[in-house]
């Protein structure tokens, strides 16, 4: 009896040790099996993260807090009241030209350009640039209440790049734009302007006079002179549009821009607002500008060259215009003797008191008068300086 419970315990105890293999066995499996779940489940967690971050930015997004602002500057309530108050008198410009269809040979009218223009006077008369209207069969004038009309081309200056539009209104006339002046203007004072750059109109672009006394090439051997540089933002589609000084008055028509690529680069050009104000009531009363002149003829690589061998400065006169005032005053142009011998002519070295080095001095000297007006001119002969007045005429 007692070796049977012997036998029966070494039985079990070879059954224990044979039994502990397998447990062994099945507990490894268990831990591997939950690293892989524990692995799995970080995985999904990290590509589920940014959506599940989503959803609770988008669970919590709700309008911010508006921070308080304060009173707006100075300056800034200057410059919208500026706009605000000059904008009514600044018009948009379309033109139109007409184009015939190669296969029907219908007449169509098609767009042709834009710019920018404002009212001068309680007469219906729209300044802007010469080359805006350039080449259109009709301009149209878009006010800044939203009516639109056909307008009629009363003059222009090709010199000056200015032309006078007119348009029928009727009672409701929009305000005519304050006039200043350009001739204490400033470099570093603060401009404002106001146009339809690329068709967006109603534009206002902000800068600075950074130049006076400009001349830039206008193309088909035109010069425009005296104009104003600024680094205010100007575009196509800006021109004709006012250039404004910190007052609200207009002190220029911006015309041109100096730009590689054709697009705004810095620098823009103004023609001043005293040459507008001189200007345009004569191509309102004359149709065309006509400027003053003294009825000689002149050439200034030619004068240059003579006055050069006189030793002084000053135009030369090549030919005296039969019966100008000129020609009474007893001017003299080039003469050639018979002998093939030139004799230069008289070399005008000042009008009306104001110093002569070049035509565009002499022009200058006689832009501000009028037709009919009696100046004095200094001029040599023979190495001495002499004055005659002149009666001027129309060129």
């Amino acid at each position: 009896m007692i070796a049977g419970r012997r036998r029966g315990r070494i039985v079990g105890a070879i059954r224990a040790l044979a039994g502990a293999p397998r447990r062994r066995h099945n507990n490894a499996m268990v831990t591997t099996r939950t690293w892989l779940l524990v692995l799995l489940a970080a995985a999904l967690g990290i590509m589920l993260y940014p959506r599940l971050q989503d959803w609770a930015i988008a669970a919590q997004a709700e309008p911010r807090q508006v921070t308080s602002r304060g009173a707006l500057t100075a300056d800034e309530q200057s410059t919208i009241e500026i706009f605000e108050r000059i904008s009514p008198s600044v018009v948009f410009i379309t033109t139109l030209e007409r184009r015939v269809d190669f296969w029907t040979r219908n007449v169509l009218e098609v767009p042709r350009g834009t710019g920018s223009g404002f009212v001068w006077d309680d007469n219906g008369h729209v300044v802007s640039n010469y080359h805006v209207v350039e080449g259109a069969e009709r301009a149209r004038v878009h006010l800044n209440d939203g009516r639109v009309f056909e307008a009629a081309l009363v003059g222009f200056s090709v010199e000056h790049d200015l032309a006078v539009l007119r348009i029928s209104v009727g009672t409701r006339q929009p305000v005519p734009i304050p006039i200043g002046t350009s001739a204490d203007l400033r470099v570093g004072q603060k401009v404002l302007a106001i146009g339809n750059p690329f068709g967006l109109d109603y534009t206002l672009t902000t800068g600075i006079i950074s130049a006076l006394d400009r001349s830039i090439s206008a193309g088909r051997g035109r010069q425009i002179e005296h104009l104003i540089q600024t680094d205010a933002a100007i575009n196509p589609g800006n021109s004709g549009g006012p250039l404004i000084d910190s007052a609200g008055r207009l002190i220029g028509i911006n015309t041109a821009i100096f730009s590689p690529s054709g697009a705004y680069a810095g620098i823009g050009f103004a023609v001043p607002v005293d040459t507008v104000n001189w200007v345009v009531p004569r191509l309102i009363a004359h149709g065309r500008y006509i400027r003053p002149a003294l009825g000689i003829r002149i050439d200034d690589d030619i004068s240059a060259r003579i006055t050069a061998q006189l030793g002084i400065e000053g135009v030369a006169v090549l030919r005296v215009d039969p019966g100008s005032g000129a020609e009474r005053a007893g001017l003299r142009g080039v003469r050639v003797l018979r002998d093939g011998r030139v004799i230069p002519g008289d070399v005008i070295v000042a009008v009306a008191g104001r110093e002569i080095r070049d035509s565009s001095d002499l022009l200058d000297a006689l832009e501000r008068h009028e037709l009919g007006d009696r100046v004095t001119v200094d001029f040599v002969r023979d190495g001495e300086r002499t004055q005659v007045t002149v009666t001027l005429t129309g060129s």
